[in-house]
């Protein structure tokens, strides 16, 4: 497709990935190669109902990645902090996907200044505040997926969103053998529903998702961690599952104080949506909304029917 690779392919950070960076007429680019499926050739190895079932995985995984690349307009108003999907393609059995390359800013985010956090989080609310208005879910929320970048000539940080790839139209996510998403940042709802609990069915799998990592994206972009939970969990959403309170930072202010353990409610219905979120962050709304507005395609779990799920 004209892409001149001019970097070492790696699957740092990648999963079942590689990527590169590439320059094409004068722009410079990010390409990832997907290893994960493979479009069957005519010769290739298996049955004809083997190929007919691999081919038809494909064509599933293509029109996932269009169907969420065409709901996210690189000319709406409030896209401009996400790295959106410039080209598509498959090039014999592999796919490929192509983004504009981001240059990040070598700092952490806990080592910036109370105001300048604020202002971090902010660009990341706006920009999962379209997602959510499209009805996408991101599905992969975690720092390794936000990047920092410093305009030219100014003196803060924007958070830019990347990795698409595990996305996916709310209440719709991939099967539970191919849905994808971080095992630390994950969810109760997307942990029960990959280990195949059949209490969380994919309509759970909502924006609400989301706003579970949001919440902890939160605390480890203003303390530098996760909230501590008991040694016995593999994770927060796994605590959270077995019934034990994640444990915040100590010293922890308002609004978060009462933000986060809100976001990282059990039950999705009771976690603030991304819209009541940026109030709270805007200082228009107080930090435990009176409604909650989470796009729901099918009933959510309560927390009595969770409880000690692991």
């Amino acid at each position: 497709m004209g892409y001149r690779v001019v970097s070492r392919p790696s699957n740092a950070d990648a999963g079942k990935c590689l990527w590169a960076f590439a320059e094409k007429n004068g722009g410079e680019f990010f390409i990832k190669e997907f290893l994960d499926p493979k479009r069957p050739r005519p010769d290739s190895m298996g049955s004809v109902e083997d190929k007919q079932r691999r081919l038809a995985e494909c064509e599933r995984f293509e029109a996932r990645q269009r169907q969420v690349g065409s709901a996210l307009r690189q000319d709406d108003p409030q896209a401009g902090n996400l790295v959106l999907m410039t080209d598509f393609f498959h090039a014999g059995t592999r796919y490929y996907k192509v983004t504009a390359r981001i240059r990040a800013a070598a700092v952490r985010p806990d080592e910036l200044t109370a105001d300048l956090k604020l202002i971090l989080l902010r660009t990341l609310a706006d920009s999962l505040g379209l997602l959510h208005r499209v009805g996408i879910v991101h599905g992969d929320l975690k720092p390794e997926n936000v990047l920092l970048h410093q305009p030219k000539g100014s003196s803060v940080y924007t958070a830019k969103l990347i990795d698409f790839d595990d996305s996916y139209p709310v209440g719709d996510p991939p099967p539970r053998d191919l849905v994808g998403g971080n095992p630390l940042f994950g969810a109760p709802e997307w942990l029960g529903y990959l280990r195949g609990d059949k209490t969380f069915r994919r309509g759970h799998l909502t924006q609400s998702a989301d706003m579970f990592a949001f919440g902890l994206l939160a605390h480890t972009y203003l303390y530098g961690s996760l909230p501590e939970f008991a040694d016995e969990h593999e994770s927060p959403a796994a605590a959270v599952l077995a019934g034990d309170a994640l444990r915040w930072q100590p010293g922890i202010t308002s609004p978060w104080a009462e933000l986060l353990p809100a976001l990282t409610n059990l039950d999705p219905a009771r976690r603030p949506s991304i819209a009541d979120t940026i109030a709270v962050l805007a200082g228009e709304a107080p930090a435990r909304p009176s409604r909650v507005r989470i796009n729901l395609t099918g009933r959510a779990p309560s927390p009595a029917t969770t409880k000690g799920v692991r």
